[in-house]
């Protein structure tokens, strides 16, 4: 008798605190090689998962989206609770459903939306540390704000790519930013078509600078067009960084969550 194989398709929230990235690598902790072990012992098979996006080493996410083919039947219930039971504490799994074959968390993907959140306070924070960025200098995020309408569109990124990034090229388009504070925190929103590597956290370094009152805001425009990295600010940490949305067709009827990280809905 042949086998049936069938595509699911599941939400995933996880600190990247502990793991050296999303992807595979021989040898050391990742947090793909984790979801591929965990989904396995459910389905009592080998599982490839593939990912909406891959994020680096000590980057979070609270939407990230991936799929896989097996011949396992099993319902719903048992893919989440199962494989999360299975699962490190700093993994879990948001929902899963089944989906058709022309579904791929990647590919099908329109727009991914991230979240940089920075703890901004003369004194360094106790709690929840390693899931915020703490900048200790007074930052004006109004004057972000006016710097990042700059980037808003269809651009050459490249003065915003990292130096490993294998992107063919460096042409990306922002759909919105948004910059706003809640107390001690302000929070740096960007949605684009695809991000290069590093690129949110290059972006928020070259801002942060117009934030501290260092550069005009019409510096970020300069720094765009000069299309060189040497030209924009520094890389900022991973911890403040976080994966809060893929957005995909509406024909594939995934679940809509409120956009994290929960502690700031």
């Amino acid at each position: 008798m042949q086998l049936t194989t069938q595509r699911i398709v599941m939400g995933i929230s996880y600190d990247g605190s502990g793991y050296h990235g999303w992807q595979s690598q021989h040898g050391l902790l990742t947090v793909q090689s984790a979801l591929e072990k965990a989904i396995g012992f459910v389905a009592n098979e080998k599982i490839q998962i593939q990912c909406a996006g891959r994020t680096d080493a000590g980057v979070h996410a609270s939407a990230q989206v991936i799929h896989f083919d097996t011949i396992a039947d099993r319902n719903e219930h048992a893919w989440i609770y199962g494989a999360t039971s299975n699962l490190p504490h700093d993994i879990s799994i948001l929902w899963a459903k089944p989906v058709t074959d022309a579904f791929h968390a990647r590919y099908s993907a329109r727009a991914r939306r991230y979240r940089y959140v920075i703890y901004n306070d003369p004194i360094r924070p106790a709690i929840i540390r390693n899931e915020v960025t703490w900048c200790n200098r007074p930052i004006d995020e109004k004057k972000m704000a006016i710097a990042a309408r700059h980037l808003i569109g269809e651009h050459d990124f490249s003065s915003f790519r990292g130096a490993g990034c294998q992107s063919a090229h460096a042409v990306r388009t922002i759909q919105q930013i948004h910059i706003s504070r809640r107390g001690r925190l302000v929070i740096v929103e960007i949605q684009a078509n695809a991000f290069l590597m590093h690129m949110v956290r290059n972006i928020v370094g070259s801002l942060i600078q117009v934030g501290y009152g260092e550069r005009e805001p019409e510096w970020i425009l300069e720094v765009l067009k000069a299309q060189d990295r040497r030209r924009a600010g520094v890389t900022m940490p991973p911890q403040g960084l976080y994966l809060v949305e893929v957005s995909y067709p509406p024909q594939f009827h995934l679940p809509q969550l409120p956009i994290g990280p929960f502690f700031l809905l």
